[in-house]
């Protein structure tokens, strides 16, 4: 594995640092792993953090660039929830550390309070409650209207929305959505017309927010989008509170442009000097969307369940600093992984000079992977051969970019051979020599070179391995052996290859990959370059 391997033995401790569901705390329950709770870490979160492979946390903990300094052995930070804005992403990759969410788990939460909100604005129910509470009884003020036959737009069909979508369809009320990354027909089989966002806003009577907050949607609910909508327009915002423009609503809402508004998040959080709030026609509540028991739960088991899948089986769910793959993905793009590893390895410790540039080149089926687990272990193993600060799966390309190294990559979807194979080619620039080198999964999960330096070749890559470049000619193989062999080095596998033209009339070029049974001492390395026709004698450890 290129982050590490978990053994059943190996002792893992876990900080869960705020109040989370006891199935929650079940989940994580393994041999020899220890899992400390909010009320066991008596304010004492940095000292015991020290030691610790995982946190887990909500909304309240600061997981920032400070806390994550007493972070010596943390491989997983996971969040029980959506939002990660109280962790220091960048932090937390420099050091190698992977941060998961739960979207989705609270979608059903989310999408009834949409629903209550939308209610809540047609009939009046806050209003009515307040009247009710006053001791007054006024019926004739608080005639309200229904939600069926009225056209709803859904802005964002994720997980939140499509749940909206269901429900709102028990209503009986029309649907169309903007989401430019929902294919027509999935939107058809829900009853769905998906329409631009201009043509969104001139079509509904309500509209509800489920988009994460991006450039491109920081403040779209302003002066110029609420023209576009129909007078009277009613919006609900249970998603991000930076999505709306609050002052600018405030005057749709003042001169009745936009009849009401249902806030559950806001820019600033509690929201002291929102505008909104001093309006009787907005509907307002505490960034409750969900919070739900039932939600909490969820959000909790779920987040419990990733960190364990990603400490026993390295599988990364949900993961915001580092691309996510399903534990189906990743378990066939593992031997990949392990592949590119050892290749890397390989390349650093033949190669000689300061490395400049690497190119990775991907043919066959694994060209149509998402290929940035595989380049990041590539990337990993070359800077783990020289750097103090080690680089994983998460942090190798932040670490490469600190460290002026280029990396290049392309996909092939047919390999050069014309065969089905998938085939890792891979250029190791550095300051005074290039190799190139391409290797294959065989028999599913065996990890193989094929070519070293445009010469097929096809060798283990094991764990002790001799490399060499000579000129072919007879009795290197025999001088090869003997020197081992006087050195008590067992030979378990000894491959070779030959250019297949020869330059100038002179002995054509070879190389040569022994794999033996242990590791090979600088003398051994030495005395098999006074052999004449040796150019190079070069030892690599893979692990």
């Amino acid at each position: 594995m290129p982050l590490w391997r978990l053994e059943s033995w190996d002792p893992v401790k876990i900080i869960v640092a705020e109040k989370t569901s006891p199935a929650a705390i079940e989940q994580l329950k393994e041999p020899n792993w220890t899992v400390l709770t909010a009320e066991q870490l008596e304010g004492k979160l940095p000292e015991h953090l020290e030691s610790a492979d995982a946190l887990i946390v909500r909304s309240a903990v600061q997981v920032d660039a400070r806390l994550l300094e007493h972070a010596h052995k943390l491989r997983v930070v996971g969040r029980a929830g959506v939002g990660v804005d109280n962790i220091d992403l960048d932090a937390a990759t420099r050091k190698g550390i992977a941060v998961m969410n739960t979207p989705g788990a609270n979608a059903v939460a989310v999408a009834e309070q949409t629903l209550g909100m939308m209610l809540a604005m047609a009939r009046h129910l806050c209003r009515a409650d307040a009247l009710m509470h006053a001791g007054k009884w006024e019926k004739k003020s608080l005639q309200g209207t229904e939600l069926r036959g009225k056209t709803l737009g859904i802005v964002g069909l994720g997980r939140v929305g499509m749940e909206v979508a269901r429900r709102a369809r028990a209503f009986a009320m029309e649907l169309v959505a903007h989401d430019p990354f929902v294919a027509v027909s999935i939107a058809k089989e829900q009853g769905i017309r998906l329409a631009s966002l201009d043509d969104l806003y001139a079509a509904a009577d309500y509209i509800t927010l489920h988009v994460g907050l991006t450039p491109q949607t920081s403040g779209m609910i302003n002066q110029e989008s609420i023209r576009k909508m129909k007078k009277g327009v009613r919006l609900v915002n249970c998603a991000r509170g930076e999505l709306v423009n609050e002052v600018e609503l405030a005057e749709a809402l003042k001169s009745g442009r936009v009849a009401a508004a249902a806030m559950d998040v806001f820019a600033e959080e509690p929201p002291k000097n929102s505008p909104l709030l001093a309006l009787p026609n907005v509907v307002l509540t505490p960034h409750i969307g969900g919070s739900t028991q039932e939600a909490q739960d969820a959000v909790g088991i779920q987040i419990a369940q990733q960190v364990k899948e990603y400490l026993k089986h390295g599988v990364i769910q949900n993961a915001v600093n580092v691309p996510s793959v399903s534990a189906e993905e990743y378990a066939a793009m593992q031997p990949y992984i392990i592949l590119a590893e050892r290749m890397g390895s390989f390349l650093a410790q033949i190669s000689e000079g300061s490395v400049e540039q690497i190119s990775l080149r991907y043919t066959g089926h694994i060209a149509e992977w998402k290929t940035d687990l595989i380049r990041n272990a590539a990337i990993s193993a070359v800077l783990n051969q020289g750097l103090e600060e080690k680089a994983n799966l998460v942090n190798a390309t932040t670490i490469a970019d600190s460290c002026g190294l280029r990396v290049k990559e392309s996909h092939k979807e047919k390999s050069s051979s014309g065969g089905a194979r998938s085939v890792i080619s891979f250029e190791f620039k550095t300051s005074r020599e290039t190799h190139t080198v391409r290797g294959a999964v065989l028999r599913q999960s065996t990890p193989r070179l094929l070519q070293v330096d445009g010469i097929d070749i096809e060798a283990p890559l094991e764990r002790y391995l001799i490399f060499l470049s000579n000129r072919d000619v007879p009795g290197v193989i025999g001088k090869i052996g003997t020197i081992l062999g006087n050195h008590q080095i067992n030979i378990a596998d000894f491959s070779l290859g030959r250019h297949p033209e020869a330059s100038d009339g002179k002995s054509r070029e070879a190389v040569a990959v022994v794999h033996v049974d242990g590791p090979v001492p600088q003398a051994v390395l030495k005395e098999l370059c006074t052999i004449d026709a040796v150019h190079i004698a070069r030892a690599v450890e893979l692990f």
